[in-house]
């Protein structure tokens, strides 16, 4: 099922079901016990499909990546944080820091995992089962900051507010089998600069969450970002940031497309 978080005319927050034929569903209950109804929803602005409790991110996952960087295997999941308060959904813009400014923006297209059930030391062979979906994320890093300044501020470049667009819809597990058999491919106005299979990952999704929810807890709403394929702006001669009226566009095969503009903070 593909679900989306929408606001609608009367201003409130609500999910619904897309249809095969394009008109979304309303959904009543809860995410443990919920129908889809006949009502269209009337959507006024889509959402992140997610209320993001915690956002786990992980770094220099993808093999092609770290070359490109000219990194070495790291020996466990290279992780970092992001605050729920940098989520938007598909169509928000990219703000660019000016207050504290960042002059080197990137665009990082991913597959993002989200955590339907509370997980702690899950085992890898019993991780998928506390997969609620799937979706689309960009994880948008200043690299100045993440890499640069005060001997690098990982975090600080990490979680600027709309740094981590997510969308358009959460897909649930019945439709994605096998998550490391998708691609992502990350389009800046129109030109395709990533494009690369999930099955390149260092650290599959399993091996993720057992890391990740180990001595730890995973709570129903965690995101986990799974890493970016080669192709980022910082990886290119010359490097490539994002600039005003940039348009960044993410697709996942089997989900959809992620798609933000971008601007500068008005300071």
């Amino acid at each position: 099922m593909k679900l989306i978080r929408y606001l609608d005319y009367q201003d409130q927050i609500r999910f619904a079901a897309l249809q095969p034929e394009g008109n979304p569903r309303v959904i009543r209950g809860d995410s443990n016990n919920f129908e889809v109804s006949d009502e269209v929803a009337e959507v006024q602005r889509i959402l992140s499909p997610v209320d993001a409790r915690q956002i786990m991110g992980i770094g220099m996952n993808y093999m092609e990546h770290l070359n490109e960087l000219g990194k070495t295997v790291p020996s466990h999941p290279v992780l970092f944080m992001k605050s729920p308060s940098a989520v938007v959904g598909t169509d928000a813009p990219i703000i660019l820091p000016r207050q504290l400014r960042s002059d080197k923006v990137d665009y990082e297209g991913e597959l993002a995992v989200v955590i339907g059930r509370v997980a702690r030391n899950v085992s890898r062979a019993d991780a998928l089962n506390y997969v609620l979906g799937y979706t689309c994320a960009n994880d948008v890093s200043a690299r100045d900051w993440q890499w640069e300044w005060n001997a690098g501020q990982f975090c600080r470049g990490k979680t600027f507010d709309t740094f981590c667009p997510l969308g358009p819809c959460l897909v649930t597990t019945d439709e994605i089998e096998d998550p490391s058999q998708l691609t992502i491919q990350t389009r800046l106005n129109g030109e395709e600069v990533q494009n690369g299979p999930t099955s390149d990952m260092i650290f599959d999704i399993p091996s993720l969450i057992e890391f990740l929810s180990g001595s730890t807890t995973l709570i129903p709403g965690t995101v986990i970002l799974t890493g970016t394929p080669s192709g980022v702006g910082a990886g290119k001669t010359p490097p490539r940031f994002l600039q005003p009226s940039d348009e960044v566009v993410v697709e996942i095969s089997g989900i959809g497309e992620l798609r933000n503009t971008v601007v500068e903070e008005v300071v």
